[in-house]
């Protein structure tokens, strides 16, 4: 009950992106677990915890984001935009060569709304095999631009076997909020289960790697584990 009322404290603040079926859209299920194959986190009372990192790789914050990672041995999930990959296909081995998750973010950040299926497909079975050529493995993730997840992304998604992983707690780096804005965000919402959006690609100065640096030893110090988002997953309650 103390997770379920956590979860729904944090979407009165903090709504998730917007799941649309029919045109008509509407919030994705509120619930712990999954919905259509959309995840929004697990259903778990252990401290375990998910960071993603969206749009990249970048030329720079890749790089410090890892490093912050290899300093505290912990893994995340990166889902990637593929022209971003093979602009630095050494960022994205070296994301994978230090034992971090990949996943697809489409070839050109395009959201399902403005395109069409073939399109959209197109775009997702390019950036598959980009991971792949240069990892040597195949991503099982997806994440939707900007959130928007239809019935075109979810279809398009699952006919390639891939989870549709959204988020619990938007720590909008995006938005270049303050690193002190972003960990009372993180610290406020965050709850076992829970899957956190951060940015590894944010075009002006990013306050990402800071707020990082602050956040991961205060969580470490409260108990909480960071694992993969595949792993994470596997904690749920069915």
């Amino acid at each position: 009950m103390k997770r379920f009322l956590s979860f729904l404290i944090a979407m009165l603040i903090f709504p998730l992106p917007l799941y649309a079926e029919n045109n008509t859209a509407k919030e994705v299920w509120g619930g712990f677990g999954k919905r259509d194959n959309v995840y929004s986190c697990a259903d778990t009372d252990e401290k375990v915890i998910a960071l993603t990192f969206d749009d990249g790789p970048h030329r720079k914050y890749t790089d410090e984001i890892l490093d912050i990672l290899k300093q505290y041995e912990i893994k995340a999930t990166f889902f990637v935009i593929g022209k971003n990959a093979e602009t630095y296909p050494d960022k994205l081995k070296r994301i994978s060569d230090e034992g971090h998750e990949i996943g697809n973010h489409t070839y050109s950040h395009i959201t399902a709304e403005k395109t069409g299926k073939s399109n959209f497909k197109s775009e997702l079975e390019k950036t598959h095999g980009i991971i792949k050529r240069i990892t040597g493995k195949e991503p099982v993730l997806f994440r939707p631009p900007t959130g928007y997840c239809n019935t075109l992304a979810v279809k398009s998604a699952t006919e390639m076997d891939y989870k549709i992983i959204m988020w619990t707690v938007d720590t909008k780096d995006w938005a270049h909020s303050s690193k002190e804005s972003i960990e009372k965000t993180v610290r406020s919402h965050v709850c076992g289960g829970s899957i956190i959006l951060f940015h590894d690609y944010i075009t002006a100065p990013s306050p990402t790697p800071n707020a990082l640096s602050k956040i991961i030893p205060e969580l470490l110090e409260e108990g909480y584990r960071f694992v993969t988002v595949s792993e994470l997953l596997s904690y749920d309650c069915e």
